[in-house]
């Protein structure tokens, strides 16, 4: 498994910003090998970090290459103030199985 973190500081969306992210968001989920995501925003920062899960990398890449998403890769610069984009492979994950999450069914968990 592997995350994709998404890390940024907004600056004013409009609506071609919409447009796009629902699309990408469309596109994300319809790529086999999508497994979830999720978001956080640090209050103390205003840093807005989305996570998505893929089973695997080729998973992330096929997204990655989508010319939508490249579209909205050109245009950052018009809704944000700066990003930062991780990618990660997940060793291990594990919890009380009180929460739903894409990593819940991965195995190898530490104990």
């Amino acid at each position: 498994m592997y995350t994709s973190t998404f890390t940024f500081q907004k600056k004013q969306y409009d609506a071609a910003f919409y447009a796009l992210d629902e699309q990408i968001a469309s596109l994300a989920k319809a790529i086999p090998g999508y497994l979830g995501e999720e978001s956080w925003e640090n209050a103390d920062t205003g840093l807005i970090s989305n996570v998505y899960y893929w089973d695997s990398l080729e998973s992330l890449q096929a997204l990655m290459a989508n010319p939508i998403h490249q579209q909205a890769k050109a245009a950052q610069a018009n809704w944000l103030d700066g990003y930062q984009v991780v990618v990660a492979q997940v060793l291990r994950s594990y919890g009380d199985g009180k929460l739903a999450h894409p990593c819940a069914e991965l195995h190898g968990a530490i104990t």
